[in-house]
């Protein structure tokens, strides 16, 4: 594939007096993010940016992050976006892992590099900004889609994180896909509620530039309610748990009625939560995705009815996929990824077939929707029997007292495990072991209901967008939950 045009460059020369971010400090119109874009690439070029070289991000979402993005794609340069909630210790280890040669500081202050082992370069995106010099920026060339452009960490099933590293296209044709399913045009906002460094964030900047809509950069102060009426929001990417929070807040007519696409996805989304939302008039679209595939793989389409949206879509363009005989997700095309990262070796994906295996299970109906039934890493077996610990917790959290489930397996010594479940339940509701016991004996049998049951500890929420389960099957080998009664 040949060099193309920056897609953002594009959409500034068609709708330059369009918004392109917005955030707490005001709008940047498509030809102003274009030309600090321009601006910024110079500068990293002149502090000695290089082509191929790899330059770590670890910051906030703000409207440098977005820029310095474009600007490191424009050197042909690969951008490592590091989770924010990770130890020092971690992210050195990381970066050392990846082979970074800088760390990239946005904003006007310096960060505190001491504890790097790495050059910090400090880029000030915004400060300064006059039209004129900004003008005057040289223009950084084309960009290779086939050119290496991110390496993101995966925040999935694995305690170690896998360094995913994507090319321009990867990035580029998941958001074509995305867009022929959820339409983005000009006046649109995208609110950028997930982490940049999270590859549900990221896709947003490549869906908003390809359909001429804005990515809203908003201060994460955890109110999406709030900022869905002050930045007059129409689309939405979240995880179940903002959606929770979400429906909680409540939103006014005004906010509800302006919007478009409210995309849930990033781990299993209970009947009841769906159920919920739909009956509150949300724009709603369920998806499955993952990092290794750029973000979306299947979305249901435009005013999904409740059963559809009880799945996770059908595929979108640019993907394919299969299901094996053990029912795993097999995955491959456009979107994705080249492989883990590991010193200087690419481990590579995918078998002789050119898939992937996905590790998620699942079943796929005669219209081609997939209904993700689990991981086959978080199976265990118990007395003989295989326990699927999503099956348990789709359960669990069909009654309304129940916010959030996850099912672990403990040693036990007649059937060498048995599952246990940590429960987070809904504000004032009381709880009981008998009375979860009842409710799961009528749908399972007896080596599939917990012998235990516990509260929702701190430690559940990791530092991901998902329950930590490495965490919760650690309290329980010490011996350290507080049973629910």
């Amino acid at each position: 594939m040949s060099d193309i045009p920056c897609p953002l460059a594009e959409t500034a020369e068609i709708h330059g007096t369009e918004p392109g971010l917005v955030s707490d400090s005001g709008v940047i119109t498509y030809r102003e993010y274009e030309s600090l874009v321009r601006r910024a690439a110079a500068n990293l070029h002149e502090a000695g940016v290089k082509k191929g070289q790899r330059l770590a991000i670890v910051s906030g979402n703000s409207p440098d992050y977005a820029i310095l993005l474009w600007a490191i794609w424009r050197l042909r340069a690969v951008a490592v976006l590091v989770n924010t909630r990770f130890p020092q210790t971690v992210i050195t280890s990381l970066l050392r892992r990846v082979g970074c040669h800088a760390l990239l500081c946005p904003g006007a202050a310096p960060a505190d590099s001491s504890t790097h082992e790495y050059r910090a370069i400090t880029i000030d995106c915004l400060g300064g900004r006059d039209d004129a010099s900004i003008n005057d920026a040289p223009e950084m060339g084309s960009i290779d889609p086939e050119g290496d452009a991110t390496i993101v960490f995966t925040s999935g099933s694995s305690a170690e994180p896998k360094a995913v590293l994507h090319t321009f296209a990867n990035h580029y044709f998941s958001a074509l896909g995305s867009n022929e399913n959820i339409a983005v045009a000009p006046q649109d906002r995208w609110l950028v509620s997930l982490p940049l460094y999270h590859v549900g964030g990221l896709a947003i900047l490549f869906r908003t530039v390809l359909g001429s809509g804005a990515a809203v950069l908003a201060r994460g102060d955890g109110n999406l309610a709030e900022a869905i009426e002050r930045y007059h929001i129409t689309h939405l990417s979240l995880v179940p748990v903002q959606l929770r929070c979400l429906l909680d807040q409540g939103l006014s007519p005004s906010s509800r009625d302006r919007l478009k696409a409210v995309l849930v996805g990033g781990s299993s989304i209970p009947r009841s939560l769906v159920d919920k939302a739909q009956g509150q008039g949300l724009p709603l679209f369920t998806t499955y995705g993952l990092t290794e595939m750029a973000s979306q793989v299947t979305t249901t389409p435009p005013r999904a009815a409740a059963d559809i949206l009880h799945t996770s879509g059908r595929l979108l363009p640019f993907r394919e996929m299969k299901l094996d005989g053990n029912r795993e997700i097999l995955l491959k095309g456009k979107t994705l990824c080249k492989g883990y990262v590991d010193g200087g070796h690419l481990a590579k994906l995918r078998d002789g077939e050119g898939w992937f295996r996905s590790g998620d299970t699942g079943t796929l109906d005669s219209s081609g929707y997939l209904t993700v039934t689990g991981r086959l890493d978080n199976m265990f077996i118990a007395g003989g029997e295989n326990i699927h610990p999503e099956e348990i917790e789709d359960l669990l959290c069909l009654l309304p007292q129940v916010r959030e489930a996850v099912v672990v397996p403990a040693p036990d010594n007649e059937f060498g495990s048995r599952p246990v479940a940590f429960i987070l339940a809904e504000r004032g509701a009381k709880l009981s072991k008998q009375d979860l016991v009842a409710h799961l004996e009528r749908f399972l049998p007896h080596f599939k209901v917990p012998k235990e049951f516990y509260r929702w500890p701190v430690v559940a929420a990791g530092k991901g967008l998902k329950p930590d389960r490495h965490q919760l099957r650690k309290l329980v080998g010490e011996g350290t939950p507080e049973s629910l009664n």
